[in-house]
């Protein structure tokens, strides 16, 4: 972009900015008005339901009274139409007379035992009710019975007569009811009409609160939803009353005591219903509910001699935001104008600038596609004309540098494929010439191509004795002497680094590549004089063909590698030629591999368990779970020798899996009996770390599986292991650290461990490697690494455990030292689940 398109650009977003913080503010004060009327508008319905609650309380108690009077006198003109003996009355008789009266329905209820039961009834459920464990209604049933007075508060008391409150019906849960109970001795049984339902209920539809509240719902534009909340009970478990086979609620414990509550947020509204009633003030918070974002306001009522209660206002905030982005786009709308004037303005102003800067454009352009050299002339005295000269002199520099870069660029593409010490090809240019070499053997059926892999013999002595520079001199010698024994064609010396060469042979027979090799090992053990130093050396050779040995260009290096390494093991100074038996180490590693995998596939692999103690209260804490392989061919192999080749083939992940399965299974099933609870530690690998996402639910899934508290689990780790993918890995470890697992570093101190790794990695524990607890002497000599392991742990706030503990020395001092967490054969070598068993579970 130009600077005249520039300068335009920045004006215009100059004022842009201007314009666009001032609509900003704007719509901040618009947001503020318009949440300060929104909190007025609750203010205000709040108190108009909060009146309509206490008038409906108050009428409630005038209305109670009322129907008590009302049912009083029912029970009188049910006295004098019923015989004074419930024998001789019929439920069919009671039906009648209580639609007579117009009731709801009448029950007599007689002494049976130590209870009071419903013996007749024109309601079913009633007949044969028990009321011995109803409380204050039995209390008042025995008074009436007795011809007491009734010295129960609740309800209404008169003559021979006392009304129970307006009540959910313990006979029939899905009614509410107000009764009535009379007895003046002259019948045997108690008088019980009363209202269900529609009776109980019309009141409450016409007086009380509801109506206010829908009223409010349906006309008042963003009110969703209108609740008022019993604080006691709200968002805790049900209050439940269990009487006469039936479960229900008291009205007093129901947790909604008006209004619906569709716009659920159960747990959010439980914290702020207890918080507004513990301020006195009111609070609100924003949430997406019923996929609807509302503004929910829970403000808190107290009035005397009555239970504080909560009204929750559901608001629709969309409402709020649409107001506000009207008033937004309008304040940009307004804006377009006098962006476009300043968009024009700073046009014309950046154009009377740039015009004196186009030439000079044009010179630095052709500056830039490499035309250097080139001089601009110009009389100007100003900025623009030092700006001239400063161009010129860049010109001049860059046409200087550019030369000597070629030049340089062409020495670092020599040493790229050189060895700088030699000045033989490198590594990288032999495996291309071999490469090119085997192509050509097979386009042009050349008969051997021949790789030479030389190593003089002992030069780690001859340096450290006579020092690296003489060291150095000596490799230029040993080169200028293996390059003079080489034909002048179809050969290839290089250096491959440190006291290697390799040298590549094209179109010469096994026998005549043998005989240039003693030639030039013959050669070499000539005295070598460097300075005042008579050095003697020799050559270790190996040689492999193509394509008698093998037709894979670095399968050809490695086996001139492994013969020259068969040389240096019969005493150096010889030529070894690759074989197959020099290949024994790996076909037993690959016999390893398989018996392992067959011993996978058939469940052959054990789990041994090693008791972590604590030394304080010489108690259990948990175990560690070890693999352990016992081959019907092989016998016992150990785990150095398996885990790596588990590891190099990819088996490592099944092993793991093995162990999880059975150790999981196994410590959950000891946790179950034991007083004290094993925590289970479990060794991974670093290559399980390749995918740490994988691996993360892989764990999670064994735990579940097994019903294994992560708790109780203990992931052990190397410190190799946070060098493999690292931000991937430490991603993951937070991860199971979050799940609940702990984290352990094992063998700590003997590979890379980074101190500000240890301070932001979710580790939990540090694992003394053995080797350092074993180097602990008797009278605590060489304790050095493990005593600085202890204090890192401590100040880093880090548990830490030894393993490896056989001594008591050894374990006074991680004790003195204030490492109370151990393992080793002091205490226990690994136990099969059944040994472990007899040995500390069956005491």
């Amino acid at each position: 972009m130009s600077i005249k398109k520039k300068l335009s650009v920045f004006f215009t977003l100059l004022v842009l900015c201007i314009l666009l913080a001032n609509n900003t503010l704007h719509y901040i004060r618009s947001k503020n008005r318009l949440i300060e009327f929104n909190k007025k508008e609750i203010t205000l319905v709040t108190e108009e339901i909060a009146y309509e609650v206490e008038n409906s309380k108050n009428s409630a108690s005038y209305m109670e009274n009322r129907m008590a009077q009302e049912l009083r006198t029912a029970s009188v003109a049910i006295q004098d139409s019923l015989p004074a003996d419930y024998h001789d009355v019929s439920n069919d008789q009671l039906k009648r007379l209580a639609k007579k009266l117009m009731i709801s329905h009448i029950t007599l209820l007689a002494p049976a035992g130590d209870d009071i039961i419903g013996v007749k009834s024109s309601d079913p459920k009633e007949i044969n009710m028990s009321t011995k464990e109803w409380g204050y209604w039995y209390t008042s049933f025995r008074q009436l019975l007795s011809q007491q007075t009734i010295t129960t508060k609740k309800g209404v008391t008169l003559p021979h007569f006392w009304s129970g409150p307006i009540e959910v019906a313990s006979s029939n849960p899905n009614h509410i009811d107000k009764w009535g109970y009379y007895y003046d001795g002259s019948t045997n049984y108690i008088i019980d009409p009363y209202f269900r339902d529609r009776h109980v209920l019309d009141f409450e539809k016409r007086f009380g609160p509801t109506n206010v509240m829908n009223r409010f719902t349906e006309n008042l534009e963003g009110v969703l939803e209108l609740t008022v909340f019993n604080p006691k009970n709200f968002g805790k478990r049900n209050q439940n009353v269990y009487l006469n086979g039936n479960k229900y609620i008291k009205i007093k414990d129901q947790p909604i005591w008006y209004g619906t509550y569709t716009y659920r947020n159960t747990e959010r509204d439980k914290k702020s219903i207890q918080e507004v009633l513990k301020t006195g003030k009111s609070q609100s918070y924003l949430a997406e509910i019923n996929h609807k974002k509302v503004l929910k306001t829970l403000v808190p009522i107290k009035e005397k001699n009555t239970p504080a209660y909560v009204i929750g206002v559901v608001y629709d905030y969309g409402l709020i935001e649409k107001e506000l982005q009207q008033e937004l786009i309008k304040h940009l709308l307004l804006s377009l104008p006098f962006i476009f004037i300043v968009l024009i303005i700073s046009f014309i102003f950046s154009t009377s600038i740039t015009r004196p800067i186009k030439h000079i454009m044009e010179h630095v352009n052709q500056i830039a596609k490499g035309n250097f050299g080139k001089v601009l002339n110009t009389r100007r005295k100003d900025e623009l004309g030092g700006l001239v000269a400063n161009i010129n002199h860049l010109s001049h520099f860059l046409k200087t540098y550019v030369d000597d870069l070629k030049k340089s660029q062409e020495e670092s593409e020599y040493h790229a494929y050189h060895d700088f010490l030699t000045g033989l090809p490198n590594r990288r240019y032999f495996k291309e010439q071999l490469n090119r070499r085997l192509i050509e053997s097979k386009e042009k059926s050349i008969r051997h191509v021949a790789v030479l892999f030389m190593d003089i013999d002992r030069f780690k002595d001859i340096n450290d004795t006579l020092g690296h520079s003489k060291g150095d001199q000596l490799i230029q010698l040993i080169a200028n002497r293996i390059k003079e024994c080489l034909p002048s064609a179809n050969s290839f010396l290089t250096r491959q680094g440190g006291d290697e060469f390799v040298i590549l042979f094209s179109d010469f027979t096994p026998e005549e590549v043998k005989g240039i090799t003693e030639k030039i090992m013959a050669y070499v053990q000539q005295p070598c004089y460097i300075d005042n130093d008579e050095v003697f050396v020799s050559i270790s050779s190996g040689l492999s063909f193509y394509p008698e040995h093998s037709t894979n260009l670095d399968t050809l290096i490695t086996y001139a590698d492994v013969a020259m390494y068969a040389s240096k093991r019969q005493g150096g100074s010889k030529v070894s030629i690759y074989h197959d038996s020099l290949n024994k180490k790996q076909a037993e590693k690959v016999h390893i591999e398989t018996r392992l995998r067959k011993a996978i596939q058939k469940g052959d692999i054990d789990v041994y368990y090693q008791p972590k103690i604590e030394a304080k209260r010489n108690v259990i804490t948990g175990v560690e779970a070890l693999v352990r392989w016992n081959d019907a061919e092989l016998g016992f192999v150990s785990p150095e020798a398996f885990i790596p080749i588990a590891e190099e083939a990819g088996l490592i992940q099944y092993l793991w899996e093995v162990v999880m399965k059975k150790a999981c299974s196994q410590v959950s099933e000891w946790n179950k009996v034991s007083d004290e609870k094993m925590t289970l530690a479990v060794n991974f690998s670093p290559r399980q770390f390749q995918d740490p996402v994988v691996l993360v639910n892989e764990i999670k899934h064994f735990l579940s599986l097994h019903r294994f508290d992560p708790a109780w689990f203990e992931m052990e780790i190397t410190e190799s292991t946070l060098l493999m993918n690292a931000e991937e890995t430490i991603k993951a470890l937070h991860l199971l650290k979050k799940y609940g697992i702990s984290i352990s570093i094992d063998d700590f101190g003997t590979g890379y461990s980074s101190l500000s790794y240890l301070k932001k990695l979710p580790i939990d524990c540090l694992k003394i490697d053995r080797s350092f607890i074993q180097d602990i002497q008797e009278d605590y000599s060489n304790s050095e690494i493990a005593q600085a392991i202890i204090s890192l742990s401590q100040s880093l706030k880090l548990e830490v455990i030894a393993e490896g503990v056989e001594e008591e020395y050894q374990k006074a001092f991680l004790m003195k030292n204030g490492c109370d967490h151990m393992q080793g054969y002091l205490f226990s070598k690994p136990l099969a689940a059944e040994d472990f068993e007899e040995a500390f579970l069956n005491s």
